[in-house]
């Protein structure tokens, strides 16, 4: 029997301690892929007790990084590290060896970050440079030193046009060196070895991966979803951060970004919509190829309406509350919907904790609109193959997606989608299937749901056609076949060539 393939999984803010499309994704992968074993790297914000998921046996360890803990990652975690070995780095990491070893690396990378073009190989060589000081020194001494934050406050001088110097203060540069730090902790954290390593996203998630490559020339594959870059410049530019906050961080996400596409050896994507995203910033279209997700569609299948809903009017939702997946235009349709239907009822099933200033501001706008007996938070559905059935019809409002489970799910189950027009949605979803609508459209969306809702024999075809569909094009024995061959295929091309970092 062939040893399996040991795969290091690197996941940021999603599986296996929190739920979405991406944490759905990861798990199958886990309990239905056979010639490989996982081991998950987990970023998370803070420390995570338990998983959300029951791990398969392929699961053999899962490592976590809480990123913005109050504490140390090596303070609250585990890391199987001597703490002699920890004092010893700490006792090798004095000014004097910072302002040598580690600051003329730390100052290429933050002038690199504002320059008006990336190199991916000056990039690389300061990663490089920065991860090998950090495997025999101290990251917390480092970068909280003061030749550390004088080098940033003296580049950023250098980098920034006069005006912006202006306006700058003290809390831009000490949140800017704050994130920075925050940022880069996977890069001094040790990782067991892997024959791949497989990120979730294309951001710091590919810190870890970087380790492995610099220590064992370990292949990168990457699988996007949707699109980070893409999802990261929407958050940015509607955060309530000053102007020097937004530059840095888009400038450091794209550094970021092309760097994860230089060195990836393979890139999957789940729609042929996120290949345009990535070509601009500096992927191979030689190493991109389309994987879609699948579904069990003996698992999400057709089942009656609860008789507790039946002759009231239902959409339901499958989505976290948080703001790429625009619940005010779904909560703002459902006000125009009962326009038409008086006791229509919206049931939106999803994390309320993923952001829960934005939960709140739903929660306000439903209040506002009077709309408390007809759109639902519901929290999260433990048996999601039930959830459509609760709903004559499905809707998603997002304004950012990959290839989004809730739409082929939906479809699975003989209930047609009311859509907007992002990621991959178009690729599943068809005129036979539902309707796709632009994004924040209130009024488009809520006529096609009306439509929908008042036609019992277009749903009806429409379902059969979606159910089919997904049959004959997104199952998950097609996605499951397709990342074994791509394991195999990055493993067999791995082992021959020289083992040997270049």
């Amino acid at each position: 029997m062939k040893p399996k393939i040991k795969v290091l999984l690197i996941a940021e803010g999603t599986y296996p301690f929190n739920t979405g499309g991406v944490s759905t994704w990861a798990h199958d992968l886990c309990n239905r892929v056979r010639n490989s074993e996982y081991y998950l790297y987990s970023i998370n914000a803070e420390v995570e007790l338990e998983p959300k998921y029951t791990l398969s046996d392929s699961v053999r360890k899962v490592i976590q990084v809480p990123m913005w803990s109050p504490e140390e990652p090596f303070d609250c975690v585990d890391y199987d590290i001597k703490y002699s070995e920890i004092l010893r780095a700490r006792e090798f990491t004095s000014e004097a060896v910072i302002a040598a070893s580690f600051v003329p690396n730390f100052k290429t990378f933050i002038t690199h970050i504002y320059s008006e073009k990336h190199s991916p190989v000056t990039l690389n060589e300061c990663f490089y440079k920065m991860w090998l000081f950090f495997q025999t020194h101290d990251y917390k001494v480092a970068m909280t030193s003061e030749a550390v934050w004088n080098v940033f406050c003296e580049t950023l001088e250098t980098v920034l046009p006069e005006a912006e110097l202006r306006d700058m203060t003290l809390e831009d540069v000490t949140t800017a060196m704050r994130w920075i730090y925050r940022f880069l902790i996977p890069i001094a954290i040790d990782v067991p070895k892997a024959d791949i390593s497989h990120v979730t996203i294309s951001g710091i998630a590919v810190l870890p991966a970087l380790s492995l490559k610099y220590k064992y020339d370990t292949p990168i594959l990457v699988t996007e979803h949707g699109v980070f870059i893409r999802e990261r410049l929407i958050a940015i530019s509607t955060a309530d951060y000053s102007y020097f906050l937004k530059k840095m961080l888009i400038r450091f996400s794209e550094c970021i970004t092309r760097l994860v596409y230089y060195h990836a050896s393979k890139i999957t994507t789940v729609s042929k919509f996120n290949m345009a995203w990535e070509r601009f910033y500096g992927a191979d279209t030689a190493k991109i190829s389309v994987i879609y997700n699948g579904v069990d569609h003996t698992f999400f299948k057709p089942v009656p309406k609860p008789e507790a809903l039946n002759g009231i009017p239902t959409v339901v939702a499958a989505a976290r509350i948080f703001d790429l997946k625009d619940i005010f235009t779904m909560i703002r349709t459902c006000a125009e919907v009962k326009k038409q239907l008086p006791t229509v009822r919206f049931l939106v099933y999803g994390n309320k904790d993923a952001v829960p200033e934005y939960t709140l501001e739903c929660e306000a706008l439903i209040d506002e609109l009077g709309l408390e007996e007809h759109f639902f938070l519901k929290g999260f559905h433990s048996s999601p193959e039930k959830l459509y059935a609760e709903g004559d019809i499905s809707i998603l409002t997002s304004i950012s997606e990959g290839f989004p489970y809730t739409v082929i799910e939906s479809m699975s189950c003989g209930i047609p989608v009311v859509a907007t027009d992002v990621g991959g949605v178009s690729e599943a979803l068809d005129d036979t299937c539902g309707f796709i609508c632009k994004p924040k459209d209130v009024a488009e969306i809520a006529e096609k749901v009306v439509q929908l809702l008042k036609n019992k024999s277009l749903r009806n075809w429409m379902g059969e056609n979606a159910r089919n569909k997904i049959i004959a094009n997104f199952t998950i024995e097609s996605f499951t076949s397709a990342f074994e061959k791509t394991y195999q295929d990055l493993h067999t091309d791995q082992n021959k060539i020289p083992k040997k970092y270049a």
